[in-house]
């Protein structure tokens, strides 16, 4: 698959508004932080604390 077909899949994907919601869109970038955290440890630390400081945001 070319550079250029993926960049137009994706722009595809970010502008249908059919279906999609706002809860969607959370759960697929919480699934690539989570994919970032487990393959670049050089940026877990960074990641770690930013979910660890929503964690003590959130009532419990």
């Amino acid at each position: 698959m070319s550079v250029r077909k993926i960049i137009q899949s994706i722009r595809t994907f970010c502008q249908r508004t059919d279906g999609a919601s706002g809860i969607e869109y959370a759960l697929v970038a919480a699934m690539v932080a989570v994919a970032l955290v487990a393959f670049v440890p050089t940026i877990s630390e960074g990641v770690t604390s930013i979910f660890t400081s929503i964690q003590g945001a959130l009532p419990s």
